[in-house]
């Protein structure tokens, strides 16, 4: 029990405790973003560069607009609406942005990502933005819970664990795999709202 505690502590403390809010939908509606073609699911995976433990979950789904569910997530930027832990509007720079936000030199993220059809894209953005606001330290039972409902996922585990989570995301067939590391100081997080070229998002 204690050890399963200082977990959901660490949990906590790395990545995982946002509030619930809910944008006005004309904000929303303002922020909508279109990538296109191919739809997908990107699963991220924060990752605890010294002890090699997962702290954080969260899915970026391209459907028929590009969000993310940052589960109990601490990221935000002001000019990007938030309801129930899913952020619209994510660009190409807002998605650099969320990297650069949990990368760092303590922190390397994984990006797993596998082409779905639009139907089951869609699937998940509905699924995504009916969850509600997940409390702290729930953030990888949240995303597990979404993806384990969608045709295709159902081999996904219910689990607490990123990492566990990772791995048998990784075991679906087409998946790819990215690491992506950086040398940030680790006092950066929460700082970062210009873009490394200095362009705003």
């Amino acid at each position: 029990m204690r050890l399963l505690s200082g977990l959901l502590v660490a949990l906590a403390l790395a990545a995982c405790g946002a509030d619930a809010k809910w944008a006005p939908q004309e904000q929303v509606d303002a922020a909508r973003f279109v990538a296109g073609p191919p739809t997908y699911i990107t699963l991220y995976t924060v990752v605890n560069t010294r002890t090699g433990s997962g702290a954080h979950s969260a899915i970026l789904v391209n459907a028929s607009e590009r969000v993310i569910f940052d589960p109990a997530g601490t990221w935000y930027h002001p000019k990007l609406p938030e309801r129930n832990d899913v952020h619209f509007g994510m660009t190409d720079k807002a998605v650099a942005f969320y990297l650069d936000y949990h990368t760092r030199i303590t922190y390397n993220t994984i990006e797993q990502t596998i082409q779905v059809s639009p139907e089951v894209a869609e699937l998940v953005l509905e699924r995504v933005k009916a969850y509600g606001a997940v409390p702290k330290a729930m953030c990888t039972q949240a995303t597990s819970s979404v993806l384990r409902g969608v045709p295709g996922f159902e081999s996904l585990p219910q689990t607490f664990y990123p990492r566990k989570l990772s791995e048998a995301f990784g075991r679906l067939p087409g998946v790819t795999t990215r690491v992506i590391t950086d040398d940030d100081a680790d006092d950066n997080h929460g700082v970062l709202l210009v873009q490394r070229d200095g362009s705003p998002l």
